[in-house]
């Protein structure tokens, strides 16, 4: 049944057969959106029965999905700019940024079940508030996986002759029926490819420590391009700025974090390990791949004939070390294939995520599920619309921009989590995502990420001086984590919760504070589905699912203002 067919036919169910049959047709098109929402609970909470990987399987999978070689262009393409040393403090300031502001949505996705959109409703933008971040991380995901396309069809060309436009169309093309299938497929896709690729990249940085140690000198004194790599703090800034745009990584870490078992006394070790490890962690396992990406474009700079020309492609890094090692062939068919193996262990998580986000805003804004296949479908295309256009070319610019729309959305997301909810009480503790419990836009978060986004792209294009440009993150930070606070004491926290009471007479959370695993049927797909992701109907003495919420054009089971 397309759209329109559906809305015709509620149309006239309304019309001429009145409100009952309008709620049976209603049960179908909920029934039709559960069918494909299943596999991995797009859109809704996860519950506890299907979450059953253990912490460490969950972290490795978290962790697989961060095996891209962006940062190896990165790191290359920040020395380049402006030299090691300020590359380095760059880094470290971008590695700190992410891990403190990534720490409370990593422990909230782990602790609660909830993807960051669900977070970021509740955390100060509103039911529908939320819609626009969805659109800021989608467009994060389909910018990295146009970059590792782009670095995947150089790897393919390089060893196979293949056509740059062809390899674009090819990274795309196969990493659509990885990604149908949701966490099962890419969990095990992720543990079985780990091991070799750690092995393919350690190589190279390994042996040049060993055979090459006066690479290590040159490292620390090149200049960059230009010669003119002195220490100075807007070379920092502007190096941090380019990093700090992977600061929406912590959105795809989320996705496989929300599947994390409940906390428990037996395993919280564990527990606590494995979400740092994948949560936060991750910018460590980033910044170490950016540190090595620019040692490796230092030493092709200095050792390789026209080096400078391709120092910042992460496959000719590899291939030139490979060669030192190994025959030519060899190299060459390990440099491919270390290539294609990061570009698919993270380019299915960004497709996965990205059809998410889209999918996510698009049911909100029209109450239509269309499916996660259709969004998976228009992300991948736009990615390869942004490879063909040769995205390297204006790598720097493309992600300096769009570091300070992540960093409004993350930070702001951030410091509602540990100032409003945690210090000052101004907001719940524990998360609200369903539709009639939450006001549709909470100024506060919303407020202040566009506030902290608006000013600080001014900053970098220049509009507020020259003086202020290498600092737009910095504006960024700073605004995003001082207004949510201040916005939340003026508006007395009014505009969080529309409802405290969802209708239900059975507890929320377990003994240990984890969400229940109380199941109970909707009665509007007929589906079961767990406590956390259930509210009292409307206009019916049931319960209903949050999608069947989200799909609800009537507002037929939505419940009014408390």
């Amino acid at each position: 049944m397309t759209d329109a067919t559906a809305d015709g036919a509620l149309i006239k169910s309304v019309i001429t057969d009145g409100p009952e049959a309008a709620h049976e047709h209603h049960v179908l098109v909920g029934k039709d959106a559960t069918k494909e929402t299943l596999e991995d609970y797009t859109l809704r909470f996860a519950p506890r029965h299907y979450r059953r990987w253990t912490p460490g399987v969950v972290a490795i999978s978290a962790l697989g999905g961060i095996a891209y070689l962006a940062d190896f262009a990165i790191g290359a393409n920040i020395g380049i700019a402006y030299g090691t040393t300020n590359a380095l403090w760059g880094i470290a300031i971008f590695a700190v940024v992410v891990f403190l502001t990534s720490f409370p949505l990593a422990y909230y996705a782990a602790r609660y079940n909830l993807d960051l959109d669900l977070i970021t409703r509740g955390s100060g933008f509103g039911y529908y508030g939320s819609v626009v971040t969805n659109v800021i991380f989608a467009t994060f995901t389909f910018i990295f996986f146009a970059l590792e396309g782009s670095i995947m069809a150089q790897g393919l060309y390089l060893g196979l002759g293949v056509p740059l436009w062809l390899g674009y169309a090819a990274s795309t093309i196969i990493i659509f029926p990885l990604v149908i299938y949701g966490m099962k497929v890419l969990s095990k896709l992720q543990l079985w490819t780990t091991p070799l690729w750690l092995v393919l990249m350690v190589i190279p940085f390994v042996y040049l420590l060993v055979s090459h140690p006066e690479t290590v000198d040159t490292f620390f004194t090149y200049q960059g391009e230009n010669g003119n790599g002195a220490t100075n703090l807007g070379s920092i800034m502007l190096a941090a700025g380019v990093c700090l745009s992977l600061i929406a990584q912590i959105a795809e870490q989320i996705d496989y974090l929300r599947f994390m078992p409940p906390r428990t006394p037996e395993n919280s070790r564990r527990w606590w390990t494995a979400m740092i490890m994948a949560g936060p962690g991750w910018v460590v396992f980033g910044a170490i791949k950016q540190v090595i990406g620019l040692f490796l474009a230092v030493y092709i700079i200095a050792n390789v004939a026209d080096g400078a020309a391709i120092a910042n492609q992460p496959v000719h890094q590899f291939l030139e070390i490979y060669r030192d090692i190994m025959p030519v062939g060899v190299a060459l068919a390990l440099a491919v294939i270390l290539v294609v193996i990061s570009q698919v262990k993270i380019n299915v998580t960004n497709a996965y995520s990205g059809s998410l986000a889209w999918t996510n805003s698009f049911t909100r804004v029209t109450k239509r599920y269309p499916g996660r296949i259709v969004f998976l479908a228009f992300n991948l295309l736009i990615a390869l619309i942004l490879m063909e256009a040769n995205m390297f070319d204006f790598l720097n610019t493309i992600l300096g921009f769009y570091a300070n729309c992540g960093m409004a959305w993350i930070v702001v997301v951030a410091s509602d989590i540990t100032f409003n909810k945690l210090l000052f009480k101004l907001s719940p503790i524990r998360p609200e995502f369903r539709r009639g419990m939450l006001y549709a836009i909470n100024p506060v978060g919303f407020g202040s990420m566009l506030i902290s986004a608006g000013v600080s792209i001014a900053a970098f294009f220049g509009l507020l001086g020259s003086a202020i440009q290498p600092y737009s993150p910095l504006v960024a930070i700073g605004l995003a984590l001082v207004l949510p606070p201040v916005l939340a004491f003026a508006t007395k926290g009014r505009y969080y919760l529309r409802r405290t009471d969802d209708g239900i007479d059975l507890p929320m959370y377990d003994e240990f504070g984890n969400p229940s695993d109380a199941v109970l049927t909707c009665h509007v797909c007929r589906q079961e589905f767990e406590r956390p992701d259930m509210v009292a109907c409307a206009t019916h003495d049931d319960v209903v699912c949050s999608l069947c919420l989200s799909t609800d054009k009537l507002k037929d089971h939505v419940l009014p203002a408390q």
